[in-house]
């Protein structure tokens, strides 16, 4: 039986909308503030995601809110700027995001803590070269194609990229499951490697 997260599906080709945030820097305190680490599950995290830019101290809408008026059914790929996810270590952050809706991540660089967290959560971070990038800022909800079997992200009638990404994380996304469900999935094999010992 394979140990799959309720939120997690394979992930093969995304065709969606960007959001874009063009802000360096963009720490895991301000993806998700620490007042809302005291959970232990993931359960309504997307509606506190980047909540002091989103809300007030009264909790009103901001008009600044980046995420205002987006379907995150149809705009589930996040561009941000360099750095993305510094700071602390929280698996909290890509809970937020994808309970947001968000399926990938791209930016000119992402932090490598940040980076293994997401790929254990279902998240794709995708570092791109700086011209790609730019084109991506300057074109907020643009459409994209992101293949994670040919690892590319398409930007149509533009360009096509490459990306790399830690092989079993990808393989993770491919098959839907999270690394204790890649474990699960092996369990025969497991066996019968043990049996022969």
């Amino acid at each position: 039986m394979s140990h799959k997260n309720p939120s997690h599906e394979k992930f093969e080709r995304l065709t969606s909308k960007t959001i874009v945030l063009d802000q360096d820097n963009i720490d895991t305190d301000q993806i998700i503030p620490a007042r809302y680490l005291t959970c232990t599950s993931r359960d309504g995290l997307g509606q506190s995601l980047f909540y002091d830019w989103r809300f007030d101290e009264a909790g009103q809408p901001r008009n600044s809110d980046p995420l205002a008026g987006k379907d995150a059914r149809t705009h589930r790929i996040l561009v941000a700027g360099n750095n993305f996810g510094c700071g602390s270590s929280r698996e909290h952050a890509p809970w937020a995001l994808t309970g947001f809706g968000f399926a990938a991540i791209i930016s000119t660089k992402i932090a490598d803590i940040f980076k293994s967290n997401a790929l254990k959560n279902a998240l794709l971070p995708i570092e791109l070269d700086a011209d790609a990038h730019a084109d991506l800022v300057a074109a907020p909800g643009a459409e994209l194609v992101i293949d994670l079997k040919a690892c590319t992200v398409e930007m149509p009638g533009r360009w096509v990229r490459d990306f790399t990404i830690e092989p079993f994380g990808r393989q993770c996304l491919l098959d839907g499951v999270d690394p204790l469900g890649f474990l699960q999935n092996c369990e025969a094999d497991i066996a019968r490697y043990e049996a022969a010992l």
